[in-house]
């Protein structure tokens, strides 16, 4: 897979209240939209895994990128393998306002929501 732009693949998903916030937070923070958001999963956190989310303008060799409702998101092919099926969702609740994995790959998570075990 080398930089391939797929459309609404069932690989990962994004609610349009989430693609709502990141292009507000682009925008308040002068972001250019070429440069797409990068998910990701690192070693660590209290299951074994923890989330990364962050702008990057530069795709690297083996990124999945998405766009999804506007927003381009950017996956590195090891962290593509975590989070297959994931669905990213933006919530502003009662419990804090955040960003929210939900992913069936996560066999335990920790409380927090920003980390998991397979």
């Amino acid at each position: 897979m080398s930089n391939t732009v797929i459309q609404q693949a069932g690989e990962i998903s994004l609610t349009e209240k989430a693609a709502r916030e990141i292009k507000t937070i682009m925008k308040e923070n002068d972001i250019p939209e070429t440069h797409g958001l990068r998910l990701g999963v690192k070693g660590g956190g209290c299951s074994g895994f923890t989330y990364s989310l962050g702008f990057d303008k530069e795709l690297r060799d083996n990124d999945a990128v998405f766009e999804i409702h506007g927003v381009r998101l950017v996956i590195d092919h090891k962290s593509l393998f975590y989070l297959a099926g994931t669905e990213l969702d933006f919530s502003d609740g009662l419990n804090g306002r955040g960003f929210v994995f939900n992913n069936p790959n996560a066999a335990r998570t920790c409380g927090c929501g920003d980390s998991l075990g397979v």
